[in-house]
């Protein structure tokens, strides 16, 4: 009788193939991430080696080094380069471990999450200007200050941005990476046992942050090493936020590379070539530096847990981190406050602490030029992390549907255009992108965007992706639905604020580019970060202002749209909300 009522329905219908795409995603993304940069490695190789056919350079030789070398400031460019890149990353790792240490399961980290959106939207160049607007010698700061507490009528003749230690480049790193580091902090606690290790440390008497110190740290690390080591090549190489806090006599290695590529002389092509090469060199050396540091600290560590000391208690590291965070976090929003006010100021002399009025003068006076900047920013941010969302969905569901998983290997690979230096493959990308025929313009610079994006966005992502019920899916194939109906019809609308966040990153993330736009778009693809970066030798601070401002609207909407839409999609579904 069953038989029958089979034949009776009809020859019953054969499983569906596999889709052949699939499979292809991750093959498509390893080849997004290694083709540029090496292809940018080895156009930047060639011409620092003698090598550049468009010169007529055919032969190889050492001069465009010889040439590097006979530069007065690069001793100086170079060791600026160094230290403060390793100075803003050791303050960005200790400030994050301690907030961290002495507040995670807290309400207060709950509101430190929270505020971590708004912070990592801000662009860098946007922070570092309003950082600049703060403490500059004629900045807010000082003007509020000054009628009660200087009694200054003139800005002091002060060296405090753009001094020759880097100390205000250093400080806009860090106010920066702190929230960089927090999240991928929050991301990996949750494999870190962090609750038992942190229980039985206290019952054997440790306080709080000797405990997560001696149980934590050394886990978590291990699970941040990688975001550490990016902090520290970003902050080695960054090249806007080097413009505005950073000096220029001589500047940072990295900054003086870009005005030799810039500059109209061809030849000095070869000597930035020969810069990058360096540049290469010296974040190699001083990420080999770190991981020594590492293995002396983890020796110490060792020593200081077999002592027994219990470590300071009380709450002077609480007040200390709390403190830091709340220094970080303020410089940022409160730079911003201050070009709010710059953007909309009429008069305003030192030492007014408030411009005599408000007007919209300067925001008439840019808007039409804005508008412009704000579409083309828009369409390479929107384009390249839409790609890149769909790219990181296609490899997580195949590491899903075919049980692979992402290793060693694979992470330094994910990271590998985050740790490499911008300015060590961008130039030669650029070089091979001409010598390919390609045109500089918005599908070039939307494709050097999203080498960045991707990682950020596959970051944002795997976490949320890994930890999805699967009993979900188990419970949907038993009511008929394929693989392709679990991932449309479930897990994609389940996840639908994780995408939208990971996708607001990588939005982000784009608008904040500011090598890639400048030399892939071969100068002729402007954006909002672009156009604010070149507004920071000028010194006009309403223009400044209305350019930061909207670059960080530009950043901030996805973000805004990533909390709301889900609220408004699951209105009727608290569950979904993502509250």
């Amino acid at each position: 009788m069953r038989r029958a009522g089979a034949l009776a329905r009809g020859p019953t219908r054969a499983p569906l193939p596999r889709p052949r795409l699939l499979p292809a995603v991750p093959l498509m993304t390893v080849a997004l991430l290694t083709l540029p940069v090496g292809a940018g490695l080895l156009g930047t190789a060639l011409p620092a080696f003698g090598v550049m056919p468009a010169l007529g350079r055919v032969e190889p030789g050492l001069d465009a080094f010889r040439a590097l070398g006979a530069w007065p400031g690069l001793p100086a460019a170079a060791r600026l380069s160094v230290t403060t890149g390793l100075a803003a990353t050791v303050l960005s790792l200790a400030v994050t471990m301690l907030i961290v240490a002495s507040w995670s399961g807290t309400r207060v980290f709950a509101a430190i999450r929270r505020a971590l959106a708004p912070l990592l939207s801000v662009p860098h160049a946007a922070a570092a200007f309003g950082l600049a607007f703060l403490i500059a010698p004629s900045g807010w700061a000082m003007r509020a200050l000054s009628p009660w507490a200087t009694g200054m009528e003139r800005p002091p003749d002060w060296l405090i941005v753009q001094d020759p230690l880097g100390l205000a480049l250093i400080a806009g790193l860090v106010a920066k990476e702190v929230p960089f580091l927090l999240l991928m902090s929050i991301a990996a606690l949750g494999q870190t046992d962090e609750r038992r290790a942190r229980a039985v440390a206290a019952g054997l008497g440790y306080g709080r942050e000797a405990a997560w110190f001696r149980t934590v740290f050394p886990r978590l690390y291990r699970l941040i090493r990688l975001p550490v080591y990016v902090v520290l090549a970003y902050s080695m190489t960054v090249v806007d936020v080097a413009v505005i806090l950073g000096p220029n006599t001589p500047p940072s290695l990295s900054v003086q590379i870009v005005r030799w590529m810039s500059d109209p002389d061809l030849a000095l092509r070869l000597q930035a070539a020969a810069g990058a090469v360096l540049q290469l060199g010296l974040v190699a050396t001083a990420l080999a530096v770190w991981r020594a540091g590492e293995l002396a600290v983890a020796a110490l560590g060792r020593g200081w847990a077999r002592s027994g000391r219990r470590g300071p208690r009380g709450l002077g590291p609480r007040a200390l981190s709390l403190s830091l965070a709340t220094l970080s976090g303020g410089a940022v929003l409160a730079g911003l406050a201050v070009q709010a006010l710059w953007s909309f100021a009429a008069l305003w002399s030192f030492p007014q602490a408030f411009p005599d009025a408000l007007t919209l003068r300067s925001w008439a006076r840019h808007g039409p030029e804005l508008a412009d900047l704000l579409l083309t920013t828009a369409a390479i941010a929107g384009l390249s992390a839409a790609i890149a969302l769909v790219l990181a969905l296609g490899c997580l569901e195949a590491e899903e549907r075919y049980g692979l998983r992402i290793g060693r290997g694979g992470l330094w690979l994910l990271y590998a255009p985050l740790i490499v230096p911008q300015v060590a493959f961008l130039p030669g990308l650029q070089a091979a992108l001409l010598w390919s025929g390609a045109q500089s313009g918005l599908w070039a610079v939307t494709a050097a965007h999203l080498v960045f994006v991707f990682p950020y966005v596959f970051l944002s992502l795997g976490d949320p992706w890994r930890a999805w019920d699967r009993r979900l899916g188990m419970v949907a194939k038993s009511l008929g639905a394929g693989a392709e109906g679990v991932l449309w019809r479930v897990r994609l609308p389940m996840l639908l604020a994780p995408l939208l966040t990971a996708f607001a990153v990588g939005f982000a993330v784009s608008v904040g580019q500011y090598l890639p736009t400048l030399l892939v778009g071969g100068g002729r693809v402007a954006t909002v970060t672009t156009e604010a970066v070149a507004l920071a030798a000028g010194g006009d601070r309403r223009a400044i202002a209305v350019h930061a401002l909207a670059q960080t609207a530009a950043a901030l909407l996805p973000f805004a749209l990533a909390v709301l839409l889900p609220r408004l999609v699951w209105r009727d579904r608290r569950g979904m909300r993502d509250d």
